[in-house]
């Protein structure tokens, strides 16, 4: 079975000259073109569309996208890994869709609210398997301690320095800084010092995480929108400031 370009870009929800561009990058090669110059894609064009759209509402860009369907060659496991995190945003938007609901309830008939009611949905626990799983419970005790025991201020700030070290890396990428260089190196020194709040982060878990960075598409996509490439370039900043500096002991 086989859809025309105009059926896909309908049933999309994009546009005809978006598919002819995914072709023109390499993206997106049509199954066949037929006679009329018309293009035509099959079963196979149409998963690797979802999986360019799947990745497109992660917030990553085109070039980006090519990197992630070029290391990814087994095409089950990648959707399985993006079935996990829409069931895992699906879990929480619904979460967050029943607290409004609830809000707007005890609001209106004047009930008292209870915190872990409105709240729901919108807490930084979402990640809690994630980390035990990766680095033990003790590791994300320590953390959500930490975090909870901070203002809002005090959390917005926290925020705020990772951006502005995200920012300082992609700057320097543009540059064409190497990442062994000494400015890049002190800029991986504010971030293993921003990873240091419940203490000196060790060689496995400073490395691991810059793996992460760019195996894991969230976090690819928070980097690279600071600029394409970005997430790989921590990533080897990351890796050499842990061999030099950091140790498993």
């Amino acid at each position: 079975m086989e859809w025309s370009i105009q059926e896909i870009a309908r049933r999309a929800g994009t546009t005809s000259r978006t598919l002819r561009h995914y072709g023109d990058l390499g993206l997106l090669e049509p199954s066949r073109i037929g006679s009329n110059g018309y293009r035509y894609y099959g079963q196979d064009a149409l998963v690797r569309l979802q999986r360019i759209l799947l990745l497109r509402e992660l917030g990553l860009g085109l070039p980006a996208i090519a990197e992630v369907l070029a290391g990814q060659r087994d095409t089950a496991a990648a959707l399985r890994a993006h079935l996990d995190l829409l069931e895992q945003e699906r879990e929480r938007i619904g979460r967050q869709i029943a607290s409004v609901r609830t809000t707007l309830h005890k609001t209106g008939t004047g009930e008292q609210l209870m915190a872990e009611e409105v709240l729901d949905g919108f807490d930084h626990t979402q990640y809690e398997q994630e980390v035990t799983e990766r680095w033990g419970r003790e590791a994300y005790e320590k953390g959500d301690r930490w975090w909870r025991s901070l203002t809002e201020e005090q959390k917005r700030e926290f925020k705020e320095r990772q951006v502005s070290i995200a920012k300082d890396f992609a700057r320097a990428l543009r540059d064409g800084m190497a990442a062994e260089s000494d400015d890049v190196q002190a800029i991986t020194h504010r971030q293993c010092e921003w990873l240091s709040v419940t203490g000196t982060p060790t060689r496995s878990y400073f490395v691991g995480l810059g793996e992460m960075y760019v195996s894991d598409p969230r976090f690819t996509a928070t980097f690279d929108k600071h600029g394409t490439g970005t997430a790989a370039f921590i990533r080897d900043a990351m890796r050499i400031y842990g061999e030099r500096h950091l140790s498993d002991g």
